[in-house]
């Protein structure tokens, strides 16, 4: 039998097959794990994918959308319902040409609640000729609404009052010059010019260089003759002036011209009961046509 020499460079050598040995079974051990759990189902947590890695994570937080900050949304005043009378060249049947018609006309029963339809704060509150009773809020960029014809304007409406999209500022009226109930709805800009509420509502903006200022001011050269329910009795009587009927204005109320009718005919039975006889004639009292009676003296 050969004699096998044990010397120093045998035991490095035998070290190395050692250490070998172990970096082979390790990576035999990983490769068995990663195809176990290559064949592992995804766990679901609320109905979501779960990641295996941290790179999964990853790719799957960078691709997430990130919210973008917006400037300004204008939602809807009166949700659900329709534009009768759009922002442009008007006229109305009691007026003799056109005229610019500054914002939109919305169809609502009397009572539907009226909403702000962007964040701002109160600016008006209160009546305004042809308007009637009116609400105006204050936006970013200097953007103003306006509310008009209200039938009630909400508890607390004053300037400085903080409000959110979709608050209540009051109710749908026929207030003001109205042809009915329904409100008139403006947007102005910084230096008061009315912009058609068309190019905003149901819209958000970014910045103010998304603001379409310039296109909202524009209108169209046709004028658009208006079909109104009622007409007021203020702009009925100009519309008989204009075909030639007379005008009767109308100074007292029945309840004024009930108590003058009641005095004249007090005033003429104090003067039949006071007149003398002439030719065998006296006076008696008022008859039920209202005139005097008389009978002969015997």
């Amino acid at each position: 039998m050969a004699l096998v020499r044990t010397g120093p460079g045998s035991k490095a050598r035998a070290r190395r097959v050692v250490a070998e040995a172990v970096i082979v079974g390790i990576a035999g051990l990983s490769a068995v794990a990663v195809a176990h759990a290559s064949l592992l189902a995804p766990a679901l947590i609320a109905g979501r994918t779960v990641p295996q890695s941290a790179t999964a994570v990853a790719v799957a937080a960078s691709s997430a959308p990130a919210e973008n900050d917006v400037l300004i949304a204008f939602q809807e005043p009166v949700p659900g319902h329709a534009v009768v009378s759009p922002f442009g060249l008007r006229q109305l049947p009691w007026e003799g040409s056109g005229r610019l018609h500054e914002g939109v006309d919305i169809s609502a029963d009397a009572g539907a609640a009226v909403r702000v339809a962007a964040d701002g704060v109160v600016i008006a509150a209160g009546e305004k000729g042809g308007y009637g009773r009116y609400v105006a809020v204050r936006h970013a960029e200097g953007l103003t609404t306006f509310y008009a014809h209200l039938g009630e304007i909400a508890a607390g409406m004053k300037p400085g009052l903080a409000m959110a999209a979709g608050e209540t500022l009051g109710r749908v009226g026929s207030t003001g010059t109205s042809t009915g109930p329904h409100l008139h709805f403006e947007i102005r800009d910084e230096q008061d010019r009315p912009l058609n509420p068309a190019m905003f509502l149901g819209k958000a903006f970014a910045e103010a260089g998304d603001l379409p200022l310039d296109l909202a001011k524009r209108y169209s050269g046709r004028v658009r003759m208006a079909q109104v329910s009622r007409i007021p009795a203020s702009k009925q009587a100009l519309m008989d002036a204009r075909a030639g009927k007379p005008i009767v204005l109308r100074r007292t109320t029945d309840a004024e011209d009930l108590a003058q009718a009641e005095r004249n005919l007090q005033g003429q039975a104090r003067e039949a009961a006071m007149s003398e006889r002439i030719d065998g004639l006296k006076g008696l009292a008022i008859g039920p046509d209202g005139r005097p009676r008389a009978q002969l003296s015997l």
